[in-house]
């Protein structure tokens, strides 16, 4: 068991998967969730060391979660990902600094394995 632990949430299965492949390559422990609302009862469980965070998901999307990570006071790298505007990771990105998130990167899928690599890293 690694002691580094990576949680991907995204309700695209094969991103996620993709995500967990590159993060088990880098030496984390990972776990994959589709169901946003699961979030907060797997991210106390889990204690995650990064976050990777789709912003565009049914039910919940990632602005909601991101609110509840400040609110918690979380410590977690956060790599905030979405394949639509990348004006809204952005503004993610910055309602997580302002919420206290310090360590907070945002890419645009589709995302290059090297861009990943670093991103987690």
């Amino acid at each position: 068991m690694s002691d580094k632990r990576l949680l991907i949430v995204d309700d695209e299965p094969d991103f996620a998967e993709y995500v967990g492949i590159v993060g088990e390559q880098l030496g984390y422990e990972t776990r994959k969730l589709s169901d946003p609302t699961k979030f907060q009862e797997t991210y106390k469980e889990f204690l995650p060391d990064v976050l990777v965070l789709d912003m565009v998901m049914p039910e919940i999307d990632g602005v909601e979660l991101i609110k509840w990570l400040t609110a918690e006071k979380a410590q977690v790298k956060v790599v905030i990902i979405s394949g639509y505007n990348p004006l809204y990771a952005k503004m993610a990105e910055v309602l997580s600094a302002a919420g206290g998130l310090s360590d907070v990167t945002t890419l645009q899928k589709p995302v290059r394995i090297n861009t990943l690599k670093e991103a987690l890293a």
